[in-house]
């Protein structure tokens, strides 16, 4: 089933602190491929799932879509609507539960980027699923990001380290294919303090999350890869495409 993900705990302060310099320098590039992908254009409007600090929102609202970006973390979208300020941008921000949609029929597109899509257990995932294809127009699309779990158990770390100021912020992640998730110990070491927490992501192979895409109602589906090609077992990201 999984264990319930604490939000508050993985998504907060230190998460910005070491990942969002990452983040920005890939931003502008994610944006171009969500856009390609998606065949967006001006006007369209987009639903981001998961919008986190609204690193993609507030750049398909400078291209010109109606954005709504909907997170669970607060401090996330406060840092979302500032930046969407410093950008001149309009973005409407929700904050909600992403299996629980307050809206039906309104978008052409919705999107989770950055596996934000497998936080909970696999019947509440399917749930999310459910939703999102309720959320979305007829003829309307989704994209799901994430890794490509058979790219990435033959190039799996035991360890992944984070740096920045002498601050680190420490992975250690096994895979459970009983579940089918990827789990992981944080260990942030900053400012002379240390907090200790673990989580976990369910993962998945095209196959398997096509089939629950096509059980929650979707007609067909497409995957791709990080650069927007056609998916292969060496592919490190998956992008999926699935249509209403």
């Amino acid at each position: 089933m999984g264990e319930p993900f604490e939000f508050d705990e993985v998504f907060d302060d230190d998460y910005l602190y070491f990942y969002e310099p990452r983040l920005a320098e890939a931003s502008d590039a994610d944006a171009e491929t969500i856009w390609r992908l998606l065949e967006l254009e001006p006007g369209m409007e987009v639903l981001d799932l998961a919008c986190g600090h609204g690193r993609i929102a507030n750049r398909l609202a400078a291209r010109g879509a109606r954005v709504t970006g909907l997170d669970a973390t607060p401090l996330f979208l406060e840092h979302a609507r500032r930046d969407a300020a410093a950008r001149r941008v309009e973005v409407e921000y929700v904050e909600g539960d992403m299996r629980s949609l307050p809206w039906e029929g309104r978008f052409e597109r919705v999107l989770s980027w950055f596996t934000s899509f497998g936080y909970f257990g696999d019947k509440d995932n399917r749930r999310v699923l459910r939703e999102a294809h309720r959320a979305l127009r007829p003829g309307g699309a989704l994209l799901i990001e994430n890794n490509n779990l058979a790219g990435l158990l033959p190039r799996w770390l035991p360890s992944i380290v984070e740096e920045r100021d002498g601050n680190f912020s420490i992975d250690r992640g096994v895979f459970d294919p009983v579940s089918g998730r990827a789990i992981t110990e944080r260990v942030i070491v900053r400012d002379g303090r240390v907090r200790r927490f673990s989580f976990s992501v369910r993962t998945f192979i095209a196959a398997e999350l096509g089939d629950w895409l096509l059980q929650a109602g979707f007609t067909a589906v497409e995957f791709y890869d990080e650069e927007g090609v056609p998916l292969t077992g060496e592919s490190r990201r998956m992008i999926t495409i699935a249509r209403k």
